[in-house]
């Protein structure tokens, strides 16, 4: 086998790896991943502003709006209204979404800072000149990208 197809091998690992994770917590939470990390971020302190969900997220305001409206009428997190700012309205962790952050399973970029934090500095730096060599070399170093791993279009979740 070529050094080429190695690459290519793992590269489609990678995707399906994304893939099928994907597909699992959305069996076991029910959310795509997209709505599973907004809903991390709002659990890490019970509370969150959507800009800084979205500027955690790396996507417009407009795409957390939507991802919020949808753990909304799941009853997972709530709207109210900032008791610092009126102007400012606040998403909270309801009890709900408390329950399925602790049942889900880990997520698949959680599993992969562990590993990547347990490298060598060398090794970190490495690999992220590697990954950003590929990323220029599909033409894909400007595209807008979060550091969720999902499959497709943030903004489609």
């Amino acid at each position: 086998m070529s050094r080429i197809d190695d690459s290519l091998i793992a590269l489609r690992r990678i995707m399906r790896a994304t893939e099928l994770y994907g597909k699992e917590l959305a069996q076991a939470a029910g959310l795509t991943a997209a709505q599973f990390r907004a809903l991390q971020i709002v659990g890490e302190k019970g509370w969150e502003t959507p800009k800084a969900i979205a500027a955690r997220m790396g996507v417009s305001q407009a795409t957390i709006t939507t991802l919020v409206d949808k753990l909304v009428r799941r009853e997972l997190v709530t709207r109210e209204p900032s008791q610092i700012d009126r102007r400012q309205t606040n998403v909270t962790l309801s009890p709900i979404g408390r329950q399925v952050l602790d049942d889900a399973p880990d997520a698949l970029q959680q599993k992969y800072a562990r590993a990547f934090e347990d490298l060598s500095d060398w090794e970190q730096a490495q690999i992220i000149a590697t990954l950003e060599r590929v990323a220029s070399m599909l033409d894909a170093e400007d595209i807008d990208a979060s550091p969720v791993l999902t499959m497709g279009d943030i903004k489609r979740h």
